[in-house]
């Protein structure tokens, strides 16, 4: 077996997403996999961990700590091929593609990474809040 075949073995066994549904409010992404998993995932964590370069950089020195984000809601779920969503929320940003795998992982490390973001935030001096206008 060859090395794409292998990985493409392996791509097919992984747990793939049966259901993405954006809450009434806009304030939260279900995902459901097709092992049972299944993951909410708020509107603000997923904007704050977007997989875009504006927010992860191009390496990992450059990654950006999102601050403001409480109360964005995700106005679109577009499907890219057979991998990933591409999701826009209402502050208008809309590059971050979102892979199903980063989807599973986002929501199985979300007590973590929060924290984390949470950590960051605090000592930036950094607020959840938006600015005031």
């Amino acid at each position: 077996m060859s090395a794409t075949q292998s990985s493409q073995a392996a791509d097919a066994s992984a747990p793939w997403p049966t259901e993405l549904r954006v809450a009434k409010d806009r304030r939260t992404l279900t995902v459901v996999y097709d092992d049972g998993a299944s993951f909410a995932l708020p509107a603000e964590y997923l904007r704050v961990t977007s997989p875009s370069a504006e927010v992860q950089g191009h390496s990992p020195s450059e990654r950006k700590t999102v601050p403001g984000k409480m109360n964005v809601m995700i106005i679109g779920v577009e499907p890219v091929g057979n991998y990933a969503v591409k999701l826009v929320f209402d502050d208008m940003h809309d590059t971050g593609i979102y892979g199903f795998d980063y989807l599973r992982r986002l929501g199985e490390t979300h007590a973590e990474r929060w924290a984390e973001y949470l950590s960051e935030l605090a000592a930036k001096g950094l607020s959840r809040e938006p600015a005031r206008r």
